[in-house]
Order: structure tokens, then C-alpha cells, then sequence
């Protein structure tokens, strides 16, 4: 992304603990953020709320971003849209040590790493169009209804039913009196 897109300017509140700025500003995303089944594409709106904190050791940036993520559906393959919003905070620090990972550039604050960063991670793994989306039929690959996403009775696989009467035949003989190893069953 071009850094300076994201750049926030801080010389009137940099060095002077205490102080704060707040800005909201909507901008075109450069470029993609995220892969695989989730993504929000090059071109696509995102507002953004930051609002910068003076502290002693830098710059604590806390921001709301706002856009729309395009998807497919994980179940049922079909391409969706959703509202999407992440929150991050992070300090940036006058003098970064290997334990900071932002620092202040001179008199602004760099915040697309924090922003893709959040963003990335935050984006589901698994989308679904909707909470009950039936996914596609196994066997057919057509999308399911409802109804037929059901779970069917089990079909017993024919190299198991052996073992599913025995299953059943030790629990009828189990209650059968006179059966088990209760030794005064056995003794009368």
C-alpha cells in the first residue's frame, strides 16, 4: 500500500503528553487486503476513526475501521458482501526498541502495517452467506435445501453390520436376568 495514504501528521501534539487528536476520514483501499475466502478488494471504501493520544513514550494510537467485505461462502460457494469493522491500538514509540514494532517517523505516524495488520486478521477464515446456509449436496455438488441438509438416518455400512447386531445382542443379554458377572445372579 502507499504508505502515505495512511500517515497521520503529529507535530502539534507530539512531545506533549496529555494531548490528543481525533480524525475521521474515508479513503479508497489501495490495494487487496486479505486472501483466500475472504477479502477486502482494491477500490473499496474504508472509513476510518483514529484518534491520536500524547503519552510519554510515543504516540498510542487507538482506530475503528469501517468497510465492506467480499466473500464466498465457505458451504455453499456462492459470492456475498458484508459489513465489516475492526479495532486496533497500538503505541507508537519516540525511539522504537526491538520490542516496539512502530515507531514516530519524524512528525507523523505511519498506520497502514497496524490497519492491515488488523484488518488481515480479523477477516473470517470460513465465511458463510448465513448462519443456516445448507451448503451443497456431497454427492451431487447442487446447492441443498433447507429440509434436505438435514442429517438422514445412518445407512450402516455393510462391513459394520456385523457388529452393530452384537452391539445390540450384548445389551439385550445384559438385561436378561440370570446374565453378567453379578455373582449372586450366577449362584441362583
Amino acid at each position: 500500500m502507499p504508505t502515505r495514504l495512511f500517515e497521520e501528521n503529529i507535530r502539534d501534539i507530539a512531545g506533549r503528553p496529555g494531548e490528543m487528536r481525533e480524525r475521521s476520514r474515508e479513503l479508497a483501499v489501495p490495494e487487496r487486503l486479505g486472501e483466500g475466502l475472504a477479502r477486502v478488494p482494491a477500490g473499496e471504501t474504508l472509513a476510518l476513526d483514529v484518534r491520536l493520544e500524547s503519552v510519554h513514550e510515543g504516540i498510542l494510537v487507538s482506530a475503528e475501521a469501517r468497510t465492506t467485505v467480499h466473500a464466498e461462502c465457505g458451504r455453499c460457494l456462492k459470492d456475498f458482501t458484508t459489513p465489516f469493522q475492526v479495532e486496533f491500538q497500538e503505541l507508537f514509540a519516540y525511539t522504537p526498541t526491538e520490542a516496539d514494532e512502530y515507531g514516530v517517523h519524524g512528525d507523523h505516524v505511519d498506520l497502514e502495517p497496524p490497519l492491515r495488520d488488523a484488518v488481515v486478521l480479523a477477516l473470517p477464515f470460513q465465511p458463510v452467506c448465513r448462519p443456516d446456509c445448507p451448503g451443497l449436496d456431497p454427492e451431487s455438488g447442487e446447492l441443498r435445501e433447507a429440509e434436505a441438509a438435514a442429517v438422514p438416518e445412518a445407512e450402516i455400512d455393510p462391513r459394520w453390520a456385523a457388529l452393530a447386531g452384537y452391539q445390540t445382542g450384548t445389551a439385550e443379554a445384559a438385561d436378561e436376568p440370570g446374565s453378567g458377572d453379578d455373582p449372586e445372579s450366577a449362584s441362583k
